[in-house]
Formats: structure tokens, C-alpha cells, sequence
């Protein structure tokens, strides 16, 4: 009896544990799953708040914008004007060129006042050229291309000033003259007044003017960041060639870098693996020196070690070979991609759709971007899974890592990307993050097939 009693106890004792188990899964369930409700909602939540939110900046240059862009309206028809008007006298060109050398420094202050209220950093293009000679320098301001797309960007930028001006001055005043209509009418006319068809709707178009004016300013924000960076920045051809200068800058020193790095492993790792290869070997032979009586245990012993040692550099080398050039991009990135995703310690589902095969240069430069990304994922995200999207087709070579971790990674936040990002520019690639907090993260590239 007393045995019995004892059994009956642990099985249930056994059977109120798994119960508590299984209410211990399902309660991390559930609270797992009100944890990504509860973060869809926050994230809802927040972008309806930006949506109807207004930015002072953006506000403060829209009101800047109409003073401003009637001065550089002003600006921009006069230099025109008495320029063509003084074009056959001798104070025309001079005129003119003066003017142009004034039109870069107005730029300066737009780009200036860009990147503080909106947020958008334009770079300024090259300083003139200096040649010798006063008519050669007078030819250089003449033909300069960023003179003449700051006077079109004065131009362009009056009506856009207006427009900014009206949505910010115009359209609350405008609203907060709908929505308090009945109430002016009748403080206006004294005596009695029935409610009208005016009454009934000014309301709500009121309300409709307000609530448009975060709209209204963010889509001019926007039209002015686009104006700026078009007219205000360096031309395509200036920013080519600074482009290349980055990217051959960018490539020189990671060339230098990676040779340093080589020779430091060879020296410290392979070099000094076979030196110790060689000590031993050494001591083997001297193991040998009485042919009579070798001593057999301690050869065994030295010979086990060489091996190892062996081995070691052998794994070494492969290793220093592998940073070179990978051996599974031999076979196209169709080999390559998930054997490097097989590596990865969060689960990573491939999608594969190559359709032509990239140069060499480029295989490389998607193949490390890969393990960059995944190595990312591995470190920072706390993902628990991980999807890998690679596309090559029409000349253009598309990389695509997602994951469902927490979100948050941006360029230059210590993650590898601001060098990634180097990287894939200097063979005229691009990278994108999208990460909002909460995630999830998409990380894209996008390069040319052929360089």
C-alpha cells in the first residue's frame, strides 16, 4: 500500500509539472503574440502621428521661403535682364561674370539652410579653376554650369516659395476662418441669423484645410529637397568623377588594408607554424641519431606532432586563400550563396533567380556583401529567421536579406554598413536599409552586372 502511494504521487506530481509546463509554452505564446500586436499597434499608432504631425523646420522654411524666393527671384530676372541689355557694351561681361560669382554664393546659403530645416545634405560642388590670365579666368565664370543652375533653382524657387508660404500661412488661417465662419457672420451682422447651407459646410472644409496642412508641407519639403539636390549640387559629370575618386580612394585603402592584413597572418600565423614544424622535425632526426637504438616512442610522439602541425598549415592557408578569393564562388553565386547561408547560425531561406552570371569583380563584391549582411543578422538583429533574395537578370545584380529581429539598423551606426555601403559604391552599387524599430529589416544592394 505504501509503495502504491508513493508511486501514485510522483506520476502526479509528474502530470501537474507537463501541466504547468504546457501553461508556461502557452503562456510564452501568448505573450509573444500580444508583444508583436502590441508593436504592429505602437508602429500604426506612430506613423498616423507623423502623418498628422508638422515639423517646425519644414513650417519655418516654407514662411522663409516667399521672402527668400522673391529675392532670389528678383535676383536671378535682373542678372538675366541687365545682362542682355548690357551684352553690347563693355560692362556686359564683367557684369555678368560678377553676377555668376554671386549666384555660387547664394547657392551656398540655400544649400546651407536645406541641410538645417529640411534635413538634406547637398554636397557643394569643386571650387573654379584658377588659370592664369584675367580673360581665361572670365571664360572659366562665364561657362560655369553651377552658376547658371543656381539662377534656374532662383528662379524655380519663387513660385515653390509661394506655394510653401500659402500652406503654411494661409491654409491654417484660411481653416480657422471656415471653422469659426457662423461665428464671425454673426458678431459681423447684429440681429437674428438663420443657419445656412455656409454655416453648415464651413466646418468641415475648415477641418479638411487643417488637417491637409501636414500634407501640403511635407510634399513640398520634399519638392524642395528634390529642387535643391538637382540644381544646387555638383553636375552629373563633377559627381562622377568625385564618385570615382571615393571609390578608387575607398578600394586603395582597402587593398592596403587586406595586404597588411595577409602579411601579418602569414608572419605571425603560417610562419610561425613552420617554424614549429621545422623545430620538430629537427628533433625527430636527432631521435635518429643512433641508428642501433632509435627511440621509437618519442619518434612516434614527434611524428604525430609534425602531422598535426601539418594539418594546421595546411587549414591556415586555406584560410588566407578563402579571404582572397573564395573557392565556392568558382561555381557562380548559385553555389556560392547557400553554402554561405548554411554557415549561418539564425535559419536562412534562399531564393535564388539567376538568370545571367556577373563578372568576376562583381560576384565578389555580393558574395562578402552576403556574408556582411548575414553576419549582421547573426550579431545585432536577435532574429530568429532570416530570408536571402539574390536576382541577376537585364544587366543588374539585386541582393536582399531580411529578418524579423528588432529593427533599428541604420548606415553608420556601427553595424558594417557605412563600410559596406563604400564598398558596393566603388563598383557603382548601391545599399539600402529599411529598419524601422520593431523591425523588420531589409537590407538591399543593387549593382551593375558588368563594370
Amino acid at each position: 500500500m505504501s509503495g502504491e502511494a508513493d508511486g501514485s504521487e510522483v506520476d502526479g506530481s509528474a502530470v501537474g509539472g507537463g501541466a504547468v509546463n504546457g501553461g508556461a509554452v502557452g503562456g510564452g505564446a501568448v505573450a509573444r503574440w500580444a508583444a508583436a500586436r502590441w508593436a504592429a499597434v505602437t508602429r500604426t499608432v506612430a506613423e498616423r502621428r507623423r502623418f498628422l504631425a508638422v515639423r517646425g523646420d519644414e513650417a519655418a522654411f516654407a514662411v522663409l521661403g516667399l521672402p527668400l524666393g522673391v529675392l532670389g527671384g528678383v535676383y536671378a530676372v535682373a542678372v538675366l535682364y541687365a545682362g542682355v541689355l548690357l551684352s553690347l557694351t563693355v560692362l556686359g561681361l564683367p557684369f555678368l561674370a560678377a553676377a555668376l560669382l554671386g549666384a555660387r554664393r547664394i547657392g551656398r546659403m540655400h544649400r546651407w539652410l536645406v541641410e538645417w530645416l529640411l534635413d538634406e545634405t547637398v554636397p557643394g560642388p569643386p571650387p573654379l579653376p584658377r588659370p592664369s590670365g584675367l580673360i581665361a579666368r572670365g571664360r572659366i565664370v562665364l561657362t560655369d554650369p553651377v552658376a547658371w543652375r543656381v539662377l534656374l533653382y532662383l528662379f524655380l524657387r519663387l513660385p515653390v516659395g509661394v506655394l510653401g508660404f500659402l500652406a503654411a500661412v494661409g491654409l491654417p488661417l484660411g481653416g480657422v476662418w471656415l471653422v469659426g465662419f457662423p461665428l464671425w457672420v454673426r458678431l459681423a451682422e447684429p440681429g437674428p441669423r438663420p443657419v445656412g447651407w455656409s454655416d453648415v459646410l464651413a466646418i468641415p472644409v475648415g477641418l479638411a484645410l487643417l488637417a491637409a496642412v501636414p500634407a501640403v508641407l511635407r510634399a513640398l519639403s520634399r519638392a524642395n529637397r528634390a529642387l535643391a539636390r538637382t540644381l544646387l549640387g555638383p553636375v552629373r559629370s563633377q559627381q562622377r568623377v568625385r564618385e570615382l575618386e571615393s571609390a578608387r580612394a575607398t578600394l586603395l585603402t582597402e587593398n592596403s588594408d587586406r595586404l597588411r592584413r595577409l602579411e601579418r597572418d602569414l608572419h605571425d600565423g603560417t610562419q610561425a607554424q613552420l617554424v614549429a614544424l621545422a623545430i620538430t622535425l629537427s628533433l625527430a632526426d636527432d631521435a635518429l641519431a643512433d641508428p642501433a637504438e632509435p627511440d621509437l616512442g618519442r619518434l612516434r610522439t614527434l611524428v604525430d606532432r609534425a602531422r598535426g602541425q601539418t594539418d594546421d598549415t595546411i587549414t591556415g592557408l586555406r584560410r588566407l586563400t578563402r579571404g582572397i578569393h573564395p573557392v565556392a564562388l568558382d561555381g557562380g553565386l548559385a553555389e556560392a550563396l547557400p553554402g554561405l547561408t548554411a554557415t549561418s547560425p539564425v535559419p536562412v531561406t534562399v531564393r535564388l533567380d539567376l538568370r545571367e552570371r556577373p563578372v568576376e569583380v562583381i560576384e565578389r563584391a555580393v558574395y562578402f556583401c552576403a556574408a556582411e549582411l548575414l553576419t549582421n543578422v547573426a550579431k545585432h538583429s536577435g532574429a530568429r529567421s532570416a530570408e536571402l533574395t539574390a536576382s541577376a537578370a537585364d544587366g543588374r545584380v539585386r541582393l536582399t536579406v531580411r529578418d524579423d529581429g528588432r529593427g533599428g539598423a541604420a548606415v553608420g551606426t556601427g553595424s558594417g554598413l557605412a563600410g559596406l555601403a563604400e564598398r558596393l559604391a566603388a563598383v557603382d552599387g548601391v545599399l539600402r536599409v529599411d529598419s524601422p524599430p520593431g523591425g523588420p529589416t531589409v537590407v538591399s544592394a543593387e549593382l551593375p552586372g558588368r563594370l
